[in-house]
C-alpha cells in the first residue's frame, strides 16, 4: 500500500480542465517531485490533495484511506501537511507563535517542548529570532519557518509549494539542505519546484507535468538522463 495515492484526479477550473486525469504514488519515506512549467497542473495537484479543491473525478487516498471528500482541517489531522507557494504565514504573529499555531490538533502535549528543541536545531536562525514577528523575517527565514510549522504539525507526508521561489542562491542551498535532512528523519514529501535540477538532485522520484497530464516518470536519475526533460527543463 503506497503512502499516498492519485487515482485518475480530474480538476477543472470552471470551463479549464486543469488536471486531466492523472494518476500517481508516493511511498513512505520518499521525496517526490512535480516538475513542469508554470500552468501544468503542480499546484493544483498539491491542493486537491490538501482538501482546498475538490475534483470532478478521481480519489485521493492516504495509507489506503480515501480523503477526497474531507475538509482541510481532517486532512492535516490524519498527517498531510501543506506549505503553500507563497508560504502563508501569520506575518503579525512571532515565530514561536507561528509554531505553537501548527500545534493546535495534537493531542500529545508533553511532546511539543521536545519538537520546538528538534525543530530550532534544524533552524537555528528560527531560534535567534523566535519573539520576533513574522513579518520582519527575510524571504528565506519565511520560507524556514513554513517548512518548521509543518514539521510542528508532526504529519508524516509534507508537500512543498515552490520551496525556493524567490530566494538568494545561498538560501536556496539551505532550503535544499534543510529538506534532505528532514527527508532523513522520516518525512515523506512531494516537492513542486520549478527549480528541476535542484529539485531531481534531492527526489527520489519524480513525474513531469504538462497541460495538465504526466508525460513522464521515473527515478530521479532516469529523468535527469531523458534527453526530452534535460531539453525542457534541465538547461541542456
Amino acid at each position: 500500500m503506497s503512502m499516498l495515492e492519485v487515482k485518475d484526479l480530474e480538476v477543472s477550473y470552471g470551463a479549464i480542465r486543469a488536471v486531466k486525469g492523472i494518476s500517481f504514488t508516493v511511498e513512505k519515506g520518499e521525496i517526490v517531485t512535480l516538475i513542469g512549467a508554470n500552468g501544468a497542473g503542480k499546484s493544483t495537484t498539491l491542493r486537491t490533495i490538501s482538501g482546498l479543491l475538490k475534483p470532478q473525478r478521481g480519489k485521493v487516498l492516504y495509507q489506503g484511506q480515501d480523503i477526497t471528500d474531507l475538509p482541510p482541517h481532517k486532512i492535516v489531522e490524519l498527517g498531510i501537511n501543506h506549505v503553500p507557494e507563497g508560504r502563508g504565514i501569520f506575518t503579525n504573529l512571532t515565530v514561536w507563535e507561528n509554531l505553537m499555531l501548527a500545534t493546535y490538533t495534537r493531542k500529545d502535549r508533553s511532546e511539543i517542548e521536545k519538537d520546538f528543541e528538534q525543530v530550532f536545531t534544524i533552524f537555528p536562525r528560527l531560534k535567534e529570532r523566535s519573539k520576533q514577528s513574522a513579518g520582519t523575517l527575510s524571504g528565506g527565514e519565511q520560507q524556514m519557518l513554513a517548512v518548521a510549522r509543518a514539521l510542528m504539525t508532526k504529519g508524516e507526508v509534507m508537500l512543498l509549494d515552490e520551496p525556493s521561489m524567490g530566494l538568494a542562491p545561498v538560501l536556496v542551498d539551505e532550503i535544499f539542505r534543510i529538506l534532505r535532512e528532514i527527508n532523513r528523519q522520516g518525512k515523506t514529501i512531494l516537492l513542486v519546484e520549478q527549480n528541476a535540477y535542484r529539485a531531481l538532485e534531492i527526489a527520489h522520484r519524480g513525474y513531469v507535468f504538462e497541460t495538465g497530464n504526466i508525460v513522464y516518470s521515473g527515478t530521479a536519475s532516469e529523468l535527469q538522463k531523458n534527453e526530452a526533460v534535460k531539453k525542457a527543463y534541465l538547461g541542456g
